[in-house]
């Protein structure tokens, strides 16, 4: 795997970053352990423990400059396109979900910026013209957290392109930074695609999309923003399959909000609170399966717990929801895939106005295999091929 100019760039900065970051954490763990030993460390005139608040000044200070000299040299090299790869594209995804909203925030060079692809190209109107054999058919894929739109093939298999390509549509894949709000990328997903619908080279016949994971939560967010924008693309949509979506959270960020909450409440381990905090706006989104702006209107690392508005599932679009189950058994409907439980993948809740309401017929579970597997499994892609086909 080969890096370009511009992710050396990026690394740099996100270095100076994560050092002043940390050395901030210390610096408050350093204060609270001499507050709760009664001040008897001594104390500098300047602030903190003895010459502990210079030190930790000289760090950042020192990192910030780093970063800072590198940025400067590296800038004027950075060529006007860069060279990618799988491997490369993979590394960086997997950066942007766990950091990406510090990415885009802070302006770095690493920030996945959202495309829609085809053939691995990215599309714009001049592209698009040169599509071959585009069909008025489209599909639409939209990966998970950390993932790219390399993560559809898995082992060199493609059962997911296999398949559409033989029903006659023409594959679109959206790559973009799971690492922002995932109403964030709802909203500028909406535009692309309502673009990518009135640039397309022949009419659009039929318009389905699939979402594995995160990428079926931005989907329903993408459609929610859509109707209240009044685009034009919701009247080609006919169907939406959502893959191990996890449509009512996922209990691995609600254990690290609890971890989060379990740090704060002692002096000696408050300040790692902060380390809980550096994961970005699309983990925490996952916790309750987030995805409009008022569901984040608040602090995202308070104890609020699920204040979710009722979105409903985008009216006259047939919608089919795919899960998968480690192993046989009744108990393992909560460990469901390893990531998302069966009844949240099934979309499942006590509260109706929360519930999916799909009926049955338009489950279907997966037994012996994970989450990652649902994106390149011969057996979930020929019951999507089947619904599609009996339409």
């Amino acid at each position: 795997m080969s890096l370009t100019l511009s992710d050396i760039r990026g690394i740099g900065r996100l270095s100076a970053d994560v050092t002043a970051g940390v050395t901030g954490i210390v610096e408050a763990m350093h204060a609270n352990i001499a507050r709760t030993a009664g001040g008897y460390l001594p104390q500098s005139p300047l602030g903190g423990v003895g010459i502990s608040a210079t030190i930790y000044r000289s760090i950042r200070g020192a990192a910030r400059l780093t970063g800072i000299g590198l940025d400067a040299l590296l800038a004027p090299l950075m060529p006007a396109s860069t060279q990618s790869s799988p491997s490369r594209d993979n590394l960086i995804a997997a950066l942007n979900g766990v950091v990406g909203d510090h990415l885009a925030e802070t302006g770095n060079p690493l920030a996945t910026v959202m495309r829609l692809r085809h053939a691995d190209a990215a599309l714009d109107r001049r592209s698009l013209a040169a599509i071959p054999n585009a069909t008025g058919r489209l599909a639409v894929l939209v990966h998970g957290l950390c993932l790219s739109h390399h993560s559809w093939q898995r082992k060199e298999q493609t059962h997911a392109a296999t398949m559409l390509r033989g029903l006659g549509y023409t594959e679109v894949h959206l790559h973009y930074n799971t690492g922002l709000h995932i109403s964030t990328n709802g909203q500028t997903f909406a535009a692309l695609l309502d673009q990518l619908v009135a640039d397309w080279p022949v009419p659009i016949e039929d318009l389905v999309i699939i979402g594995h994971s995160m990428g079926g939560l931005v989907s329903r967010s993408a459609c929610h923003y859509a109707a209240r924008a009044g685009h034009r693309w919701p009247h080609h949509l006919t169907q939406m399959f959502f893959v191990g979506t996890p449509h009512q959270g996922a209990p691995l960020e609600r254990g690290g909000h609890q971890l989060d909450l379990l740090l704060g409440k002692t002096p000696y381990t408050s300040a790692l609170t902060q380390l809980g905090r550096i994961r970005s706006a699309g983990i925490t989104d996952l916790r309750y399966g987030n995805l409009i702006d008022e569901d984040h209107a608040h602090d995202r690392f308070a104890p609020t717990g699920d204040r979710r508005r009722d979105v409903a599932l985008p009216e006259g679009v047939v919608c089919y929801a795919l899960a998968a189950m480690l192993g046989f058994g009744v108990a393992d409907d909560l460990v469901g895939d390893g990531l998302v439980p069966l009844a949240s993948a099934l979309g499942y809740h006590d509260d109706p106005a929360l519930a999916l309401g799909l009926p049955e017929e338009r489950h279907w579970v997966g037994y012996g295999m994970g989450h990652l597997d649902l994106l390149n499994r011969k057996e979930v892609y020929d019951q999507i091929g089947r619904w599609i086909a009996e339409r």
